[in-house]
Parts: C-alpha cells; structure tokens; sequence
C-alpha cells in the first residue's frame, strides 16, 4: 500500500483563495488528522476530535428524518460569529474548515466541494469489524 502524497498545498490553497478563511484539515472519520492548514499540532488534533463526532451526528439525523444517507456539509456559526464548516471528502475523510463570519458561505461551501473531489480514495478509513469473539475497543 503506497502513502498518499502530502495535501497540505490543498488546504493551503483553499485557505488562500476564499477570503475570510483561517484553516482547514483534512482528518479520517474516527477522527485522527491527516493534514492540516493554519492549525498547529495541537490544535488540528482538537479540531479533528470534535469534528468526526459532528460528522457523525449529522449523519444520524439525515438517516432518521429522511434525510438520506451521507452528508454533504454541516455549518455551525460559533459564538464569535465565526463559521465552522464540515463536508464529507472521499470515504473515510471529513473536511473541517474555520472562517471568520465575514466569509462568503456559498463560496466556501463550493470550495470546499471542489476540495472533496480532489482527496483521493487512498485517505479513506476502512470500517472496522467485530467478530462476537473480539473485544471491543474501549
């Protein structure tokens, strides 16, 4: 199995072309970060910690209220009026992107689809399976 290339220069390229928008990581969805653009260390792995749950959540909702399965983008506007995006990217990889409350939400939305499309499969978590032996993860 071949490492994916380094997509930081994604980030950092939608980072650089939406104005008002801080950074963006990219992260599997049992939430350890892949890459990541204008975060440090510690805080791509406490943004990806509280995105893969969101994910997850919106997710829920579309499955029980008719919604369908998947979700194309969640949007939370944050107590300084700042935005939290989240999209699904390729399987198995969430993108989460901050932006100040000024930004152009159709544009970032857009965005980041475009972004999506470009992760390739090789990022993608694959689902993990129980036998009725194995213990569970705590």
């Amino acid at each position: 199995m071949t490492q994916p290339q380094d997509l930081t220069w994604l980030l950092a390229n939608l980072v650089n072309q939406v104005p008002h928008t801080r950074s963006a990581l990219l992260l599997s969805t049992d939430a350890i970060p892949r890459f990541y653009y204008g975060l440090d260390r510690d805080d791509a792995d406490r943004l990806a910690s509280l995105a893969s749950p969101l994910c997850s959540l919106v997710q829920e909702v579309g499955k029980c209220f008719g919604g369908g399965h998947g979700m194309r983008q969640a949007n939370a506007e944050l107590g300084d009026g700042s935005i939290l995006a989240i999209t699904a990217a390729s399987a198995g990889s969430i993108l989460a992107v901050l932006a100040d409350g000024t930004v152009n939400a159709g544009v970032l939305s857009y965005e980041m689809q475009q972004l999506g499309k470009k992760v390739p499969s090789s990022l993608a978590t694959p689902p993990r399976h129980f036998s009725a032996e194995e213990s569970r993860p705590v």
